[in-house]
């Protein structure tokens, strides 16, 4: 079975080769190609790759390619991890939100709406060539904003394309584990959209076991949600929160936090990246250690302005693994693969599942996974309060795929408008005029 990963240079890339090394089943993935339009990033992380298969008689083959095409066809699942203008680009986008006062996270409020301007066109094109090269594949996107963009292919590949995002997958198990719950054995009753969503319930054994935390200041305190958040503020929501809600309930702390940084976490990232890269033109430097030092770092340092701002610490030694992705890749792969059928929290088309939604857009819940692909669990109705942010955040998302789509400046201007974090019409107007003049791939957004 041939998996192709989108992006094949990028530093996550071990963490799914690692989780293929695991699975030595019939049917298991024996080829790799790696797709990457920077060829000393993709010669860096084949390097690494081959360590981590230095002994293993039946690690998957690998194949690096510059060549699209090539990467795509006879492809079984296509990877798309790929981050269009590179962590310079998502730099330049923290940058100009927070000159203007208003958050520039990746995936939250202008950050992610200009990272998202620039990355549908991309996708969409892919997703076409996708359809045309390799018809009968499947996608599994974790590009971000992953929402956003498994709904711009979706238009091209139906339910082939489905998003995966690790921060539900996180979430879940600590509460597990806080409840003193199996994590691979509770039912995580979990609904939003990507970076938008919350846990309303944990079902061990046909029980809720939710409630007993909620009612539980201490337990609630003893997790890294609950220290983010505070107990009383998930007590009053009833539900637990994905962490990117945080930039919602905490706005103005955590502007103010990252305009007070001396680098953004874009930037941090890029400089760091760009070390590992250095540093692995090096014929003598070691591959898979110099990774494993990169990672550590990076995974310590992941949300530290927000876990500042809350007094949450530092992060607990059980979270600065990889963050789980990879695994809900691997095991969706091989539940469409095999028929091993199993429920994950998935990104895919609503189908009914919300009724505040149409059909078409792509929301964040559990789903049945089989050998036809991902089926979203029928879910309560939202709270209002969850009701008027997902039905906010999911306008400012079809503005941003009509903007992409057209090249409506007018259109860009309205999504940036309608997002809760973005407070004012002139500031939207001075957002747009900011990410043309630093992202030349935006030129195009100047029909009215």
């Amino acid at each position: 079975m041939k998996l192709t990963i989108l992006g094949g240079g990028g530093f996550r890339v071990p963490l799914v080769y690692g989780a293929l090394l695991g699975d030595h089943a019939e049917g298991r993935v024996s080829r790799v190609t790696l797709y990457d339009t920077d060829a000393d990033r993709l010669t860096a992380v084949a390097r690494v790759l081959a360590e981590q298969a230095d002994g293993i008689d039946d690690a998957p083959a690998v194949l690096a390619t510059g060549d699209l095409d090539e990467a795509l066809r006879g492809a079984d699942f296509v990877f798309s991890a790929i981050r269009v203008g590179g962590l310079e680009g998502r730099a330049a986008d923290e940058r100009v939100a927070l000159d203007e006062g208003v958050l520039g996270q990746e995936t939250v409020g202008a950050g992610g709406i200009a990272y998202g301007l620039r990355t549908v066109p991309v996708v969409t094109d892919l997703a076409r060539r996708i359809a045309r090269l390799a018809p009968e594949a499947w996608v599994i996107n974790f590009t971000n904003p992953a929402g956003l963009v498994t709904e711009a292919m979706a238009r091209h590949l139906g339910d082939r394309v489905i998003g995966i995002c690790d921060s539900p997958v996180g979430l879940g198990r600590r509460i597990a584990r806080v409840l003193g719950a199996d994590p691979d054995r509770a039912w995580v009753d979990y609904v939003g959209l990507n970076h938008l969503g919350w846990v309303r319930g944990l079902w061990v054994g046909g029980r809720d076991e939710l409630p007993r935390l909620l009612a539980d200041p201490a337990l609630l305190g003893s997790f890294e949600e609950g220290r983010l958040f505070g107990p009383d503020w998930l007590k009053s929501l009833g539900a637990i929160p994905n962490e990117y809600l945080h930039y919602y309930y905490f706005n103005r702390e955590a502007v103010r936090a990252y305009q007070e940084v001396e680098q953004t976490r874009g930037a941090f990232l890029r400089d760091q990246q760009e070390g590992f890269y250095t540093r692995m033109k090096d014929p003598d430097a070691p591959p898979l250690a110099t990774w494993n030092r990169t990672r550590a770092e990076r995974e310590a340092t992941y949300m530290a302005e927000n876990r500042d701002v809350a007094g949450a610490g530092e992060r607990e030694e059980s979270d600065l693994g990889s963050g789980g992705y990879e695994q809900v890749a691997l095991a969706l792969m091989r539940a469409v693969a095999r028929n091993e059928r199993t429920s994950l929290i998935l990104n895919v088309r609503n189908r009914g599942t919300l009724s505040v939604l149409d059909e078409e857009a792509v929301i964040e819940v559990p789903c049945l996974v089989d050998a036809n692909g991902a089926h979203p669990v029928a879910v309560d109705p939202l709270p209002y309060h969850a009701v008027g942010l997902v039905t906010a955040v999911k306008a400012v998302e079809r503005a941003v795929l009509e903007a992409a789509e057209s090249g409506s400046r007018a259109a860009a201007v309205r999504a940036f408008a309608l997002h809760p974090l973005v407070d004012s019409v002139s500031v939207a107007r001075r957002l747009v005029e900011g990410y043309t003049r630093v992202h030349p791939g935006l030129a195009h957004l100047d029909r009215p």
